[in-house]
């Protein structure tokens, strides 16, 4: 049991109404691994996890200034946007007008997930379209698109003078139902809302649902796009501290059962063990948020089967948030005695929000495929943190499979 010590202006010993130890029982189940198998992520660092973990050794931010004709309507904040991107260079003309920036994104994040597993020969056959889904992270949609119809509903002549082909952009489900509809994609389609916890919920929701035989592969992650209203929000909000940027991009994984991956022959790239979150109240104090995490990351790794030593990796998520950085911390530090090998993602890439999971998971297996580990070698392990204004927090466990 791990028991944070009362934060700076709390008497010690002094009861707290909003302090949650962090317990454990040490006869949690242990989970089934899962696998990822494959991936598709566009950053500003580029495409793929290559260029992504290029730009986290380098040090440095991924591409920087907003894209687009409203260019100039951003506030005065730092951005980091994915360079050059226009939907109909990755896939043609035809059905991609009235799509936005956030299905044009999470669009070709998912067919250079597909590509990759074909050129692996674990592609997604007829047969195993009606068994293989998509669970996507969100938060609201596209920002953007709601925006724009709102806007256009004020200005236009008449209010039912819209785009009807620019309606659906506006629907939360939007994007996982174009990714099922453009690549066959017909089982389990979800979509999962829940701020900045929205990438790990996801993971969350694959697990229980590969383990309860709703599917047997799914395509998981997140996507947010840049746009001005959001920078905005942000800018307004002053939820970001001075050094903090607001950055877009897709990441997707396709994850499946260790077992019968290995009997299909599909190469592992890391396995996904443990996921836990938890609810610690909308208004939750600074210690009761932190102790919350902590207790999500002591049942992540007793549910993982690994110890605080075996943790090599931190991919830390509240990275220049006002408040949450220092929370987030605080409870890794509390379990694991220290932050080892923090990755920090939003140093790069920018804040990308309910994407923020899927880019930490995407930044942990950047470094990992930059660095192979050697066949026989005790695989690494590696920790992602999340936690969220709204009383939400949560924590993921991966581990590393050394190549042969």
């Amino acid at each position: 049991m791990t028991t944070l010590a009362p934060e700076a202006g709390t008497a010690a010993g002094t009861a707290r109404p909003d302090t949650l130890p962090a317990t454990v029982r040490p006869d949690l189940p242990a989970v089934r691994p899962l696998v990822v198998t494959g991936h598709g992520v566009v950053s500003a660092a580029g495409y793929g996890l290559a260029p992504l973990g290029d730009l986290l050794a380098g040090g440095g931010p991924g591409h920087t200034g907003p894209q687009g004709p409203d260019a100039a309507d951003y506030p005065p904040i730092a951005v980091r946007s994915v360079p050059g991107f226009r939907l109909a260079d990755h896939l043609g003309r035809k059905g991609t007008r009235n799509l936005d920036r956030l299905t044009g994104l999470g669009l070709v994040a998912c067919k250079e997930a597909l590509l990759g597993l074909a050129d692996a020969g674990a592609a997604v056959s007829e047969e195993e379209s009606g068994r293989t889904g998509v669970v996507m992270a969100t938060n609201t949609g596209s920002v953007q698109s709601l925006s724009d119809l709102a806007r256009d509903t004020l200005v236009q002549d008449a209010p039912y003078m819209v785009n009807p082909g620019r309606f659906p952009n506006t629907v939360m489900n939007c994007l996982a139902g174009q990714m099922a509809i453009r690549y066959g994609l017909r089982g389990l389609n979800a979509t999962v809302a829940g701020g900045r916890l929205s990438g790990l919920f996801a993971f969350r929701h694959a697990r229980i649902a590969l383990d309860q035989g709703r599917a047997e592969r799914l395509l998981v992650g997140g996507t947010e796009e840049l746009s001005a209203p959001a920078a905005w929000a942000w800018h307004r909000t002053g939820a970001l501290s001075e050094r903090g940027a607001v950055g877009e991009g897709s990441a997707l994984f396709m994850v499946e059962d260790a077992e019968r991956a290995a009997a299909r022959g599909h190469t592992p790239l890391a396995e996904l063990l443990a996921c836990e979150v938890g609810f610690y109240g909308a208004g939750a104090g600074r210690h009761s948020l932190a102790s919350g995490l902590a207790a999500c990351v002591e049942r992540a790794l007793v549910r993982s089967g690994v110890t605080a030593a075996h943790i090599g990796t931190v991919a830390l998520g509240a990275t220049h948030h006002v408040g949450l950085e220092r929370i987030e911390e605080r409870a890794v530090r509390a379990v694991l005695g220290t932050v080892p090998g923090a990755v920090r993602i939003a140093d790069a890439l920018g804040e990308t929000y309910s994407a923020a999971g899927a880019f930490q998971v995407a930044a942990v297996l950047a470094g990992w495929r930059r660095e192979p580990a050697a066949a026989g070698t005790v695989p690494r392990v590696a920790l992602v943190t999340s936690v969220g204004q709204d009383g939400n927090a949560g924590a993921l466990v991966l581990r590393d499979v050394p190549r042969g």
